[in-house]
C-alpha cells in the first residue's frame, strides 16, 4: 500500500467553490485597495514661501497657497486693478500681499485669526 493516494477528480462543486472562493478574495482585495492606498503617508510639498518675516512679533508667510500669519491663513481678494484686499479690512486695498499682511496685523493688534477660513453663502 503507498502512502500517497492518487487524486481525487475535481467534482463540479469543489471547481465552483474554488471559483468563488477566487471571487470573493478578489472582491475584497480590491475593496480594500483604496483603504490601504490611503493609510500610507503621502510626501506633501511645502511651497517655499515668496516672503516671510516677523512683523511686530506675528510671523507672516506669503506664498502661492496664500497669506498665513502666524501659521493661520488670511483671507486675500486679488482686485482686478491688481491690488489686494484682505477679510480684516475691506476698505483699503495694498499694492502687495506682504504690505497687506503688515497692515493687518496692525488691525489685529493681538488678536489671533480664526483656524477656519470664512464660508460665504
Amino acid at each position: 500500500m503507498s502512502a500517497a493516494s492518487p487524486a481525487a477528480p475535481l467534482t463540479r462543486r469543489a471547481l465552483l467553490r474554488t471559483a468563488f472562493t477566487a471571487a470573493v478574495l478578489a472582491g475584497t482585495g480590491a475593496a480594500l485597495a483604496p483603504v490601504l492606498r490611503a493609510r500610507r503617508p503621502r510626501q506633501t510639498l511645502t511651497p517655499a514661501p515668496l516672503a516671510e518675516e516677523t512683523y511686530r512679533g506675528r510671523h507672516i508667510a506669503v506664498d502661492v497657497a496664500g497669506v498665513r500669519i502666524d501659521g493661520r491663513p488670511l483671507h486675500v481678494m486679488r482686485r482686478a486693478d491688481g491690488s489686494y484686499l484682505s477679510g480684516i479690512n475691506h476698505f483699503q486695498s495694498y499694492p502687495t500681499p506682504l504690505e497687506l499682511a503688515r497692515a493687518a496685523v496692525d488691525e489685529l493688534g493681538t488678536t489671533q485669526l480664526a483656524l477656519a477660513a470664512p464660508h460665504h453663502g
